[in-house]
């Protein structure tokens, strides 16, 4: 029975591993024919263009995820080049900021300076052609005297005396010349003295430096006098060194004691006596003489020969003397 049995199992056919579908001929001439058929379709009637579209939809985080690590490297990439660039930029802004905010001081400076050189311009044709144009180069080593050093001197015609002037006012007077310096006494100096008036009354006055305060003093005016708080100080002009009219001080003080016969005045200079840098050197005023005429008798006329001989020819026969004017000289 047993045999029986395993003749039956050993007649049945075994089962095949892939059960084969249609030939690869058949199923390529089968999509072949579906492609060109949906090809034709779409070109004509339109109807895939909404499907695809969603089918592009549906995909689209697929895509996401497979293009996932290739963007990712591409991230971390960029965020550590842009970090370094970003970096590098900020110090180059940094350092361009610096730059920028030296240049807009110097350029503060350099408006400042140019106002005031045009305030000096304005006062040079105030002045004519007797200023010259001088910069400070630094102040005096007697820390007690009030004295600065300017970058004229010999060379640049400058001689002793001189007024300097800024646009404001008188700030000193050249007491010192070297050959390509010049020493400046500040008008505030104890050992400088400048003859002033009031510009409101014309009383005039000698201005004396305080040389602590760079204030000035009016000594030896009664306690009465004409003079007010606010009063301006203008150069008299009887000196000979100062030109006249040129804004030296102000009345700040007036203070009259019963047991003194004269008063107190102190007085602020107009002048930048510790500001600018520009100042301008005026030449001593020219004292306009009369013009007159010298008689000078020229040889060769018959004039200086009769007087030569003794006045031996008749004076009524003699040519009358030539005369020949002269330039008045002017006083320095």
């Amino acid at each position: 029975m047993a045999l029986g049995f395993n003749q039956k199992l050993e007649q049945q056919q075994e089962p095949a591993f892939f059960v084969r579908g249609p030939s690869p001929f058949a199923r390529l001439v089968f999509f072949s024919a579906l492609s060109l058929a949906l090809i034709a379709t779409d070109s004509r009637l339109q109807y895939l263009s909404n499907i695809r579209q969603h089918l592009v939809a549906v995909l689209h985080p697929l895509q996401v995820i497979a293009n996932a690590p290739s963007q990712l490297y591409h991230d971390v990439t960029d965020y550590f080049s842009t970090q370094s660039r970003l970096v590098n930029e900020n110090k180059q802004l940094r350092q361009q900021a610096l730059e920028h905010s030296v240049a807009l001081q110097q350029l503060n400076t350099l408006a400042l300076e140019n106002n005031h050189l045009r305030d000096l311009l304005k006062t040079n044709q105030a002045l004519a052609e007797t200023s010259v144009l001088g910069e400070v180069m630094y102040v005096g080593r007697d820390l007690f005297r009030k004295k600065i050093i300017v970058n004229r001197g010999t060379q640049h015609q400058i001689i002793a005396g001189q007024a300097v002037i800024d646009a404001t006012g008188v700030i000193g007077q050249i007491t010192r010349v070297f050959p390509y310096s010049s020493e400046v006494t500040l008008i505030t100096d104890k050992s400088l003295a400048i003859p002033v008036q009031i510009e409101r009354n014309g009383l005039r006055a000698i201005a004396f430096g305080r040389g602590r305060d760079n204030t000035l003093d009016i000594p030896y005016l009664p306690a009465n006098v004409d003079i007010k708080a606010g009063d301006k100080l203008v150069t008299s002009g009887i000196d000979g060194v100062y030109p006249a009219g040129l804004a030296v001080a102000t009345v700040t003080k007036i203070t009259a004691t019963p047991d003194s016969a004269y008063a107190r005045i102190t007085c602020t200079p107009t002048g930048g006596i510790e500001n600018h840098r520009h100042v301008l050197i005026v030449s001593m005023p020219i004292r306009d003489e009369d013009p007159s005429l010298e008689a000078e008798i020229d040889p060769t006329t018959p004039a200086a020969s009769t007087k030569k001989e003794g006045n031996k020819t008749n004076k009524k026969t003699a040519a009358k003397p030539t005369i020949k004017p002269t330039k008045p000289n002017a006083a320095e």
